[in-house]
């Protein structure tokens, strides 16, 4: 990721607030895929993040330049490579001690109430219909009968969102040097 900040543009700052100035790297700075190559579906691939990946781990594998990983980040709007990286299974638990104290106090807590839409599905052509659900207060859940509720808990309420994030796409290769070249022509322009 620190290759990504090589062509940001540099600016005088003072960091004490005492006048005295140094010349840093302006990382407020952000550069926006246009939403005309973002929406073109033929230009990427749908990748799954396994436990082991990682950024730069994926962008030697499909760039042949682990530095190209700010492309992942940019081409999945990942603003924090922390906290919006899929986190691997370690990590999932110690955030989940860190948040509730156990993974077992995480199991036994319930974060949401839910009423089922419906069930999921499959139709005779094959085709699955996803279970729907919303979600609702305490009393509204307890008005329901039980077929028709859930309650989910912490813990599997922060694994469903860590899941969410392990579908990422990756920009085609031959796409690579094109935004490479920009990214660098509009930081220049920038000092």
């Amino acid at each position: 990721m620190a290759y990504y900040f090589t062509e940001f543009p540099k600016t005088n700052y003072s960091l004490k607030k005492n006048k005295n100035f140094e010349l840093l790297t302006n990382v407020t700075l952000r550069y926006k895929l246009r939403d005309t190559i973002k929406n073109k579906s033929a230009i990427y691939y749908d990748y799954i993040v396994q436990d082991s990946d990682r950024p730069d781990i994926i962008a030697e594998k499909y760039y042949d330049d682990s530095r190209l990983d700010w492309i992942i980040f940019l081409v999945n709007d990942i603003v924090d490579p922390y906290y919006d990286w899929p986190l691997n299974e370690q990590a999932f638990k110690d955030y989940m001690k860190s948040i509730y104290g156990s993974t077992s106090a995480a199991h036994q807590t319930v974060h949401t109430y839910r009423k089922i839409i419906n069930q999921q599905k499959v139709i005779s052509s094959g085709i699955i219909i996803p279970k729907r659900t919303v979600n609702v207060d305490l009393n509204t859940y307890n008005s329901l009968v039980a077929t028709e509720r859930e309650s989910i808990s912490g813990y599997d309420y922060y694994f469903e969102e860590n899941e969410k994030k392990r579908k990422i796409k990756i920009l085609d290769k031959s796409f690579v040097p094109s935004i490479v070249r920009e990214v660098e022509l509009i930081f220049s322009g920038l000092d």
